[in-house]
């Protein structure tokens, strides 16, 4: 499949477009350190990571919209105490100049992230991105309880990449997000990556809570062997209204079509697309 295909794939679908929880726009002096990490086959990764869409972030945007992408998130992510407020003063601005993105913001655990994240709820903020892998910091990191009460209060939606893929890191793995959701259950938590390489994990903290989504970001490419179809498609087609989509663009080693292509070989059937590429990332966010 080709990018160029896409829009007439969701026509195809009676959907309007595609629905991108798990992309990223970011200050360009750190993304381009960030690509710079994958040009080198950073020890995280472990094998070369060639980055398919690059230039600017207007081309960037146009690309999206040539592919029918009709909304998209904007994530960054804080890697280090400090520097959410810097990241999240970008992604306010590029939320301004740009309709249909959704407006994106990170946190890290330090003692005034609760105050920061309390202000970008009140102010409209859409989307809170995570990392835990990257940020090497625990889910429930004391300095986090207040921000998950305050996310889960607002019913603010958070992309967490929890897993422990591409490589494991030192607070990655179920564990950490299951004792915060124990105490938070009400949190509308999307795990990225479905939760690579721990699928079936995650998949069983979205059978407890009824707010907990999963991205299909690089989940079933073939890229790298990802989770065998025939064990989890029936689990996929049990959480249908909580699968998001979502890519990593344009962080990705290969064509966005792609992403589409290897869920389309699941054989899920129309309905699970319609409602993985758009339906449920409405219903998640609000139309756009």
């Amino acid at each position: 499949m080709q990018d160029d295909q896409l829009p007439e794939l969701a026509a195809g679908l009676g959907i309007p477009g595609l629905f991108d929880v798990h992309a990223h726009f970011m200050p360009p002096a750190i993304l381009a350190k960030v690509w710079a990490y994958f040009d080198s086959a950073g020890p995280l990764l472990g094998r070369t990571w060639p980055i398919t869409y690059r230039g600017t972030d207007e081309e960037r945007v146009e690309q999206l919209r040539a592919m029918g992408v009709k909304k998209f998130s904007s994530m960054s992510y804080a890697h280090k105490p400090g520097i959410a407020g810097y990241m999240n003063d970008w992604t306010r601005g590029f939320a301004e100049r740009t309709p249909d993105t959704l407006w994106s913001a990170t946190f890290y655990p330090e003692p005034e992230a609760a105050s920061y994240v309390t202000q970008l709820i009140d102010d409209g903020v859409e989307l809170f991105k995570a990392h835990l892998q990257v940020g090497d910091f625990a889910a429930n990191d004391p300095l986090l309880e207040p921000v998950w009460g305050a996310i889960a209060d607002s019913s603010t939606p958070l992309v967490l990449h929890a897993g422990s893929g591409p490589a494991p890191g030192t607070h990655t793995g179920p564990a950490g997000i299951a004792d915060v959701l124990s105490r938070h259950p009400s949190l509308k938590v999307i795990i990225a990556h479905m939760g690579m390489p721990e699928y079936s994990e995650f998949l069983d903290l979205a059978d407890r809570y009824d707010n907990v989504h999963l991205d299909t970001t690089m989940a079933f490419v073939d890229f790298w062997d990802g989770p065998s179809p025939a064990e989890i498609a029936p689990r996929l087609v049990d959480l249908q209204d909580r699968i998001l989509f979502g890519t990593d663009f344009p962080n990705i080693p290969y064509a966005y079509a792609h992403q589409v292509e290897a869920l389309q070989r699941l054989d899920l059937g129309d309905e699970w697309m319609a409602d993985v590429l758009w339906n449920n990332g409405v219903k998640l966010f609000g139309a756009p």
